[in-house]
């Protein structure tokens, strides 16, 4: 085979090759319409439900170890705790004001719109001051506490 001959026959695969891709790549570029499939309705029926068969094991045999029968566990009633609505009473934390040389703080309530000055532990009008800084304090009034933020 002289040089020219292999060189055609080379050039001839590699075009070939190349145009097989070449038509690959144009049919999944080029999309035919598809044709529309008409869905027939589907009837749901519900399947039965079959409920468990249930069981409990009695294992109130002699311990193998002990020689013992187990004793019979009581279980104890819970008591059903309920906790009263507390009536919320409407008390607004208006400011602070400290004594430098002491430390002590007092604070600015208003308690049903009247307002009072109160210090920590201090009772006025049914409501306690149980704790407090500059941002908020905490009360406590009919066993319930609450707290209130700076206004």
């Amino acid at each position: 085979m002289n040089k020219n001959l292999k060189t055609y026959l080379l050039l001839g695969v590699v075009l070939l090759i190349w145009s097989i891709i070449g038509f690959k790549l144009i049919n999944t570029l080029s999309k035919e319409p598809e044709v529309p499939t008409i869905q027939q309705p589907i009837s749901a029926v519900p399947k039965s439900i079959k409920t468990r068969d249930t069981f409990e094991l009695i294992a109130n045999y002699r311990d193998p170890f002990l020689g013992t029968l187990p004793a019979t566990k009581k279980k104890p009633k819970k008591k059903v705790v309920r906790k009263e609505k507390v009536e919320k009473r409407n008390i607004v934390y208006a400011g602070l004001v400290s004594q430098s040389e002491s430390g002590r703080s007092m604070f600015f309530v208003s308690i049903e719109g009247r307002q009072h000055m109160m210090s920590e532990r201090q009772k006025i009008e049914g409501v306690t001051l149980v704790k407090g800084n500059g941002k908020s304090i905490t009360v406590r009034y009919d066993g319930h506490t609450e707290t209130i933020l700076l206004q």
